[in-house]
C-alpha cells in the first residue's frame, strides 16, 4: 500500500475535478470557435483519463483498465502537443517586433 494513500486519492480527485471543469470549458469554447481548440479538448480529456486511471489503481479495483486509461491519456497528451504545434498564427495579429506610431527623428 502506498504511503499516504488517502492523501493521493484526494489529490487525484482534485485533478479529476480540474479535468472535468476544463473539459466543460473546452467544449463550450469549441462550440464558439468551431472546434479550433482541439488541443485544449485533448488535454482536458487526457487529464480526466489520467486521474480516473490513477484512482482505479489507488483503489485497487481495476489494474488493467487503470493502465489502459493511463496509456490512452498519454496518447491524448501527445496528440494535443502535435496538434497544438500545427495551429497557424492569426493573420490579423500584430506583426512581431516593435511598432511605433511616429518614424524615428534624425539628429540635427
Amino acid at each position: 500500500m502506498p504511503a499516504g494513500r488517502t492523501f493521493w486519492i484526494l489529490v487525484w480527485y482534485g485533478i479529476l475535478l480540474l479535468g472535468v471543469l476544463g473539459l466543460g470549458a473546452s467544449i463550450y469554447w469549441g462550440r464558439e470557435t468551431r472546434w479550433k481548440n482541439l488541443d485544449e479538448l485533448l488535454r482536458a480529456v487526457g487529464t480526466t483519463m489520467v486521474s480516473v486511471g490513477m484512482l482505479l489503481l489507488l483503489y485497487g479495483v481495476g489494474r488493467r483498465p487503470g493502465e489502459f486509461l493511463l496509456v490512452a491519456a498519454l496518447v491524448c497528451f501527445v496528440l494535443a502537443f502535435v496538434y497544438g504545434r500545427r495551429i497557424t498564427p492569426d493573420p490579423g495579429a500584430d506583426p512581431p517586433g516593435p511598432t511605433y506610431d511616429d518614424p524615428p527623428r534624425k539628429a540635427s
